[in-house]
């Protein structure tokens, strides 16, 4: 169970911008690194290693007949690398991976698939994000890779040949979304029948983060399920996290993500995290680096009453 792993944290900076035509975002591990992310673990008792950097595998999909993908070969390249590491490493502590866009999470995921199948376990994905990320290779318009992890990571058809073989899909019933707001009609097809739990803001607004989230995790803990947890910058308010290249107004507020964080600790079942999108060069002097450092440690034990105060 994840109580295993409670003393033992490993970050693991995955530099991914494969996934989106801006640049900027290869500089989030190191932006979290000097938010001092791994300290502020350390802080609560938690043995943090620090993995160092993944890098790409080389990865030779033929030309894809959409002419808007772009970054086909680089972005699989850091799945088939990313897959394998979120496996290696959370065999005796739980990783956190330092984006990077969130195309990584096609790798990361899937890297906790297999290891959450190698313990007779099953997966269950929390997405924190204002997009779904849904699209497939044939139905994206801008071709940026970091709109179809979900896509191929629960085997939606059309990635074969073009990103890794998939191991372990991922199975759709098993994902719940908190904080969507821009949704392309595509997605929104996808999602009709999946049985994906999907909380967009206006639900979050009537009726609060506390009752959704609390039922998705209680049907984790009755499966016995590995949790991983997917925090995209955009799902903050940009007013609070400027740092992203993705901005969608009417995102969480500080303390809605804050409360997330902390019932995601009480509940002790996650097992990995993503922290992605993250963009120093469009950040505020390190405004949004610090926000979702401070929301890791939430996660892993800290209050808001132990935060330190800060001078900007």
């Amino acid at each position: 169970m994840a109580g295993e792993f409670h003393d033992s944290c490993i970050l693991v900076g995955a530099p991914v911008q494969s996934g989106t035509n801006r640049l900027g975002c290869d500089m989030g591990p190191s932006a979290y690194r000097a938010a001092g992310l791994g300290q502020a673990i350390r802080d609560l008792g938690i043995a943090v290693t620090d993995a160092g950097t993944v890098a790409p595998k080389p990865f030779a999909p033929p030309p894809h007949p959409n002419p808007a993908v772009h970054h086909l070969a680089e972005t699989a390249g850091w799945t088939l690398a990313l897959t394998e590491a979120a496996y290696r490493h959370s065999a005796a502590a739980r990783p956190i991976f330092l984006g990077g866009d969130h195309s990584l999470s096609a790798g990361t995921v899937a890297g906790m698939g297999l290891r959450a199948r190698s313990e007779g376990r099953p997966l269950f994905l929390l997405w924190l994000d204002a997009h779904a990320d849904l699209h497939t290779l044939d139905t994206t318009t801008s071709g940026n890779l970091h709109g179809v992890p979900l896509a191929y990571l629960t085997g939606q058809p059309g990635f074969t040949g073009y990103f890794p073989p998939l191991d372990a899909a991922l199975d759709p019933a098993r994902i719940c979304m908190i904080g969507l707001r821009s949704v392309d009609p595509a997605e929104r097809a996808v999602l009709r029948d999946s049985g994906t739990r999907v909380h967009d803001m206006r639900d979050i607004d009537e009726t609060g983060i506390v009752a959704p989230l609390r039922d998705f995790l209680r049907e984790v803990k009755a499966a016995e399920g590995l949790l991983h947890v997917s925090l995209d910058v955009d799902f903050l308010d940009p007013g609070i996290a400027p740092g992203v290249g993705t901005t969608v107004p009417g995102g969480a507020t500080f303390r809605e993500a804050h409360l997330i964080m902390e019932l995601l600790h009480d509940s002790g079942l996650v097992r990995s995290l993503n922290l992605v999108e993250l963009n120093p060069f469009l950040d505020e002097r390190g405004r949004t680096a610090l926000l979702m450092a401070d929301l890791a440690a939430s996660l892993f034990g800290r209050r808001i009453l132990d935060r330190p105060t800060r001078s900007f």
